[in-house]
């Protein structure tokens, strides 16, 4: 594998749709060669405000209202969610978690969201078979520099779902997709909520002119990439996100018009990985890497969302803004019968 990072960059293209592309002319051999965990380290602060971002967004767009269909009531709805990246995940510290390699300079690099600029990276280790010290560089990847292009930093995170009444009011929520051939891979989208109103349980508020509800939703996308065109060999990388969102809604309506909140909290699980052997050096120095990229990413915490809702016949339009880790816009539209 002459340019590892040009792989790399295949799989985060293609398994994010596409976002971008900019890992092109980079090459990390060097830094393989000397250390295997400090190679997918650095991978991993540098991707890691995409993959909070995405799993952000994806556990939001579940609802505009609190009130619940009626049995075999319904509405299709597409949102857009845009999880804002705040300015410290820019860059991140690139020596701080290193176990085997140490960096002489820079101090600290681009992450996918910080400027458009490569950092050339200098590093030492100890060859593990001849105890020399070797100093090398290498050229990393640069970002998307999204925040001068176009203002801010954000994931965008489009969605579609039903929502369908079944009893004692309560909605099924589906976020469903069949598995997508993408050319070089497949992608899956799969997800299920339930929304069910409680004030009909709380004695001297069920009769109140307002909606109150909880909710709680699931969210799993899933993709492979083939990483060689060679069908003998199974290289492929593989991309997996999850996403739990539990909250307690309210929504009080004004004629079309309807207000609405919530507060609750997500948990965002994710992994990324290249599977399969890959070669890296050159001339007669190059060795198999099996399995070179195998990473796992956390996030989630507390949320509270604020939105409005336009109701127009069956036709509803909608937006809200959540504040939680990555603050997160989403609008939308839909069709919605009661």
């Amino acid at each position: 594998m002459r340019n590892f990072t040009r792989i790399m960059m295949a799989i985060v293209a293609i398994t994010f749709f596409k976002f971008t592309s900019i890992y092109a002319q980079d090459d990390i051999d060097q830094l393989l060669e000397s250390s295997l965990s400090d190679a997918n380290k650095l991978i991993e602060g540098y991707i890691d405000p995409f993959m909070k971002g995405f799993g952000t967004g994806l556990g939001s767009g579940w609802y505009n209202t609190a009130k619940a269909h009626k049995t075999a009531g319904f509405d299709l709805t597409a949102t857009v969610n845009l999880a804002y990246v705040p300015d410290k995940d820019m860059f991140y510290n690139i020596n701080s978690s290193l176990e085997n390699t140490q960096l002489i300079s820079p101090s600290e690099a681009p992450t996918i969201f910080g400027p458009d600029e490569e950092p050339t990276y200098q590093f030492t280790y100890t060859d593990s078979n001849t105890g020399e010290t070797i100093t090398d560089t290498f050229t990393g990847p640069p970002g998307l520099n999204l925040k001068d292009d176009i203002g801010f930093n954000a994931v965008p995170v489009p969605m579609i779902q039903l929502g369908i009444g079944i009893v004692k009011n309560t909605d099924l929520k589906i976020r469903w997709t069949p598995k997508i051939d993408m050319g070089d891979g497949t992608l899956k989208v799969i997800g299920f909520g339930v929304m069910h109103d409680v004030k009909q349980h709380i004695p001297g508020i069920k009769n109140l002119p307002f909606d109150l509800s909880a909710f709680i939703g699931f969210t799993d996308i899933t993709t492979d990439v083939d990483l060689d065109d060679d069908t003998t060999v199974d290289n492929k990388g593989e991309f997996d996100i999850n996403t739990w969102t539990f909250q307690g809604i309210i929504s009080k309506k004004f004629s079309v018009l309807t207000l609405y909140g919530g507060l609750g909290f997500n948990r965002v699980r994710s992994e990324l990985k290249m599977l399969g052997e890959y070669e890296v050096g050159s001339g007669t120095e190059t060795e198999i890497i099996e399995n070179p990229v195998d990473l796992s990413f956390k996030s989630g915490g507390p949320r509270l969302t604020a939105g409005m809702r336009i109701k127009l016949a069956i036709l509803t339009l909608h937006a809200d803004y959540t504040l939680q880790q990555y603050k997160t816009l989403t609008v939308g539209v839909g069709f919605s019968v009661r």
